[in-house]
C-alpha cells in the first residue's frame, strides 16, 4: 500500500481552486509505467516510420507517417487532461460518460459511413472516429461505478453489470464488428472477478459465452463472412488446406503467417519485410502489425516487444492492487484488462491460434481512435494511482 496516501489531500488547481482539474502526487507518480509506455509507444512510430518510407520507395501511399503524426498530435493532450482529472468528478459522471459512448454506438448505422462492408466510422474530417472504441472505455467506467457499492453475493446483483455491458455489445456486433465485441468479454468478466465475484461463477460465464459462440456458428446466427472466417481458421491448421487458400477465404492468414515465417529468429531488418516491400500483407499497419514487427524484428524481436508489453500491463495491475479507493482500483484494473485482451486478441489472430477478426495493437498500431483511447486510458491509470481524495468505501479501510 501507498503509505503517502494517508497523507493530507493537495487540494485542486485552477481559479478559485477549481473542482475539476487537480495536480496528482507526482511523488506518488507511477514513472515506471510511463516510462514503458512510451518506450512501447515510440517502437510504434518507427514501425508506422519505416511503413511508411518502404511505399514512399515502392510507389504506394497506403500508409503516411505525416497523417499518424497528426493523430498523434491530436491525441497526446487526451494523456494531460485524463491524468489531471479529479477522480471525485470521474466518479460522479460515470454514467453520463457512458450514455454519451453508447449514444454515439447507436448512431453509427444512420450517420455512419460504410467501408469494407461494415458501417463502424463517424467521419469527422481529421480522422474517423469509431465509437465501438470509445465504447470500451465508456463500460469500464460505468462498471466499475456500478460495482464500486456492488459485491455480486446476490443473483439479482448481476443483472445492471451485465445489461450495461449486453446493450453496446449487441450493437456493435450490428455493426458488424466482432473484434471490438470480443474484447468487451474478458474486460467484463476480469472487472467482475476484481469486483469479488467467485471463480466458479466466472468460470461458469466463460464456459457460457464459448457454448454461446458455438450455437451462433452452428445455426447460423452470424454473418456469412463470419462463419467462413471461422471455417477458414479450423481448416488453416493443415498446411495444405492454408496454401489451397490462398488466393480465396484463407488470403490474409496466409500472407499474416508467411511474413513471421520470413522474419526467422533476428528478422529481415526494419522496413525490408516481404510485408513492407511487397504490400500483399492485409492491414499491415493495424490488424496485422504484429505480424510485420516479427518479419522485420525476427522471433527475438517479437519476443521482447511481447514482453516488454506484458511488463506494462503487470504494472498497471500492480498499481490497481496497491489502490484503497475501490473505484478507482477497478478502473485501473478495467485499463489493465483493455491492453491485456487487446494483446491476446491480437497475437492470437496473427499466429492462427483465433479466427481472422480485425483489432489493432494499442500504442503500436495507427488508428486515430484506438490512439485516442490507449493514450487517455494511460492518462486516467496514471492520474488515479497518483490522486488520493478520501472515500468512506469499506475497502479504504482494508489493509493490502
Amino acid at each position: 500500500m501507498k503509505l503517502s496516501h494517508l497523507r493530507r489531500d493537495p487540494g485542486p488547481i485552477g481559479p478559485g481552486g477549481g473542482r475539476w482539474l487537480r495536480a496528482p502526487r507526482w511523488r506518488e507518480f507511477d514513472w515506471h509505467i510511463l516510462i514503458v509506455a512510451g518506450v512501447i509507444f515510440a517502437i510504434g512510430l518507427t514501425v508506422v516510420q519505416a511503413m511508411s518510407a518502404a511505399d514512399i520507395e515502392t510507389g504506394r501511399r497506403e500508409i503516411s507517417f505525416a497523417s499518424h503524426l497528426k493523430k498523434v498530435i491530436l491525441a497526446v493532450p487526451c494523456v494531460l487532461v485524463a491524468l489531471f482529472l479529479r477522480p471525485r468528478l470521474l466518479r460522479r459522471n460515470a454514467w453520463l460518460i457512458y450514455g454519451v459512448c453508447l449514444t454515439l454506438v447507436i448512431l453509427v448505422p444512420f450517420i455512419g459511413v460504410e467501408r469494407n462492408n461494415a458501417r463502424r466510422w463517424i467521419d469527422l474530417k481529421v480522422y474517423d472516429l469509431q465509437p465501438s472504441e470509445l465504447a470500451k472505455l465508456g463500460v469500464i467506467l460505468i462498471l466499475a461505478r456500478v460495482l464500486q457499492s456492488n459485491r455480486l453475493k446476490r443473483p439479482k446483483d448481476w443483472f445492471w453489470p451485465l445489461a450495461l455491458v449486453g446493450v453496446p455489445v449487441l450493437f456493435i456486433l450490428r455493426q458488424p464488428d466482432l473484434g471490438t465485441a470480443m474484447t468487451m468479454i474478458p474486460i467484463t468478466l476480469g472487472m467482475l472477478y476484481l469486483a469479488g465475484a467467485r471463480g466458479k461463477t466466472i468460470a461458469g460465464l466463460v464456459l457460457a459465452c464459448g457454448l454461446l459462440g458455438v450455437c451462433a456458428y452452428q445455426f447460423g446466427w452470424i454473418r456469412g463472412y463470419q462463419g467462413e472466417r471461422i471455417e477458414t481458421w479450423l481448416s488453416s491448421y493443415s498446411a495444405p488446406s492454408l496454401i489451397e487458400g490462398k488466393d480465396g477465404g484463407a488470403f490474409h492468414a496466409y500472407h499474416a503467417r508467411t511474413v513471421i515465417g520470413n522474419g526467422g529468429l533476428f528478422g529481415a531488418g526494419l522496413g525490408k519485410g516481404v510485408a513492407n516491400r511487397a504490400g500483399y500483407l492485409p492491414e499491415r499497419d493495424s490488424d496485422s502489425v504484429l505480424a510485420v514487427v516479427m518479419e522485420e524484428g525476427g522471433f527475438f524481436g517479437g519476443a521482447a516487444l511481447l514482453l516488454l508489453y506484458g511488463l506494462f500491463i503487470g504494472l498497471i495491475f500492480a498499481s490497481a492492487a496497491e489502490m484503497r479507493d475501490r473505484f478507482a482500483r477497478l478502473v485501473v484494473g478495467g485499463i489493465g484488462l483493455y491492453f491485456a485482451s487487446h494483446l491476446f486478441i491480437h497475437c492470437g489472430v496473427n499466429l492462427g491460434l483465433l479466427p481472422m477478426t480485425g483489432l489493432p495493437l494499442p500504442l503500436i498500431s495507427t488508428g486515430g481512435t484506438s490512439l485516442l483511447m490507449s493514450l487517455t486510458a494511460i492518462g486516467l491509470a496514471l492520474g488515479l494511482s497518483s490522486h488520493y481524495e478520501r472515500t468512506l468505501d469499506e475497502d479504504s479501510f482494508k489493509r493490502y
